[in-house]
């Protein structure tokens, strides 16, 4: 368009990077989109411009054409006017399985399923039982080896029983966390998976990662995935999975959209094809921080899982996205690497507390 600016409407300088023109691109498209007030043309003009100038040629032309004002300007192509095609989801569909080459996973033979899992017992505190220890053995030498008066004897004798007191509370301590310990393991060991992804059409996407999880993840002896969990303080089943493995627990929405390029911005706000998309949003962007603060000894990540609601491919942009979007492919290798770090512990208290959330 004429006598209009590309840089001056992005609110950009015109050395600009790709990741200024794009960051400004979105800051501006959510208050100019037609959706969110705006008006067709000035959002169509502003497509336009973050068109032209996130395209390297495109801008080199924008650019020169610029300065070249004496340039006679090109005539307009003829437009030609076709329908508009709305692309909406296929409710009948359903994507093909995942398979993942076992050789295209980094962690995949740091692993074996064969390996021992195990749940850490309640220990006795190291420091508290080294000086019951030492103040008992210290104060029954004592009374061997020295006759001490009768008042010094009996405050001998009173501290010899406290010492021996503690000693024998921390041992029982500990004796009862390795059959706790046993017991958990009896019970809990080897069922590796909780609750269920739901039935109907609107929980293919839950069954699909359900399936993903099963087949790749449960290679990691220590992982514990969960179906259906409410979140603190809920009894709804308000997130779609959770896995658990050693200090680590990551949430998983699932989700059938359509195919297309997805990236989360740092707001959280689901982008398609650079265009903000109003087919759907993440519940996790506001389910983390109470998983974050219900377990702070734990690392919460969350990852929202795609699949194509019809015949088509979606690709996603997820570095450094606080919610990353991602396909099965992406998520085993990046997620299951991540859970790999520590393959053969399960945090029992977490476990507990997790398991106690599965609603369905």
């Amino acid at each position: 368009m004429q006598n209009v600016d590309y840089y001056e409407l992005l609110g950009v300088d015109e050395n600009a990077t790709a990741s200024e023109i794009r960051s400004a691109y979105r800051a501006l498209a959510k208050v100019m989109h037609p959706d969110a007030g705006g008006t067709a043309g000035t959002f169509r003009l502003l497509r336009e411009a973050y068109e032209t100038l996130s395209d390297p040629e495109r801008r080199a032309y924008y650019d020169s054409d610029e300065d070249e004002e004496d340039e006679e300007p090109p005539a307009p192509a003829p437009v030609r006017r076709v329908a508009r095609k709305i692309v909406r989801d296929d409710p009948n569909y359903v994507p093909a399985l995942a398979e993942i080459p076992a050789d295209t996973i980094p962690w995949w033979h740091s692993v074996t399923v064969a390996q021992a899992v195990t749940a850490p017992p309640i220990k006795p505190d190291p420091p508290i039982l080294a000086a019951a220890v030492a103040g008992w053995v210290i104060m029954l030498l004592a009374l061997l080896l020295v006759a001490p008066p009768i008042p010094l004897l009996v405050i001998w004798l009173l501290a010899l029983i406290a010492s021996g007191a503690v000693l024998f509370k921390s041992v029982r301590r500990h004796l009862d966390g390795r059959t706790a310990h046993k017991a958990f393991m009896a019970r809990f060991g080897a069922n590796q998976i909780y609750g269920t992804p739901g039935t109907g059409t609107d929980h293919r996407a839950a069954r699909l990662t359900a399936n993903v999880l099963a087949t790749y993840f449960t290679r990691l002896p220590a992982v514990r995935i969960f179906h259906g969990l409410a979140e603190p303080g809920s009894v709804f089943a308000d997130v779609d999975h959770a896995v658990l493995c050693g200090h680590r627990l990551v949430l998983i929405e699932s989700k059938m959209w359509l195919p297309g390029h997805y990236d989360v911005d740092e707001d959280g706000e689901v982008w398609r094809n650079d265009h903000p998309f109003r087919g759907g949003s993440i519940q996790l962007i506001e389910q983390i921080p109470a998983f974050r603060a219900q377990w702070p000894e734990l690392e919460v990540r969350g990852v929202v899982l795609l699949y194509p609601s019809r015949p088509g491919e979606i690709t996603t942009d997820y570095a450094g996205a606080v919610i990353p979007p991602m396909v099965p492919g992406d998520f085993v290798r990046e997620i299951g690497g991540w859970l790999a770090a520590d393959p053969i512990t399960v945090d029992r208290k977490a476990f507990t507390a997790l398991l106690a959330q599965v609603v369905n």
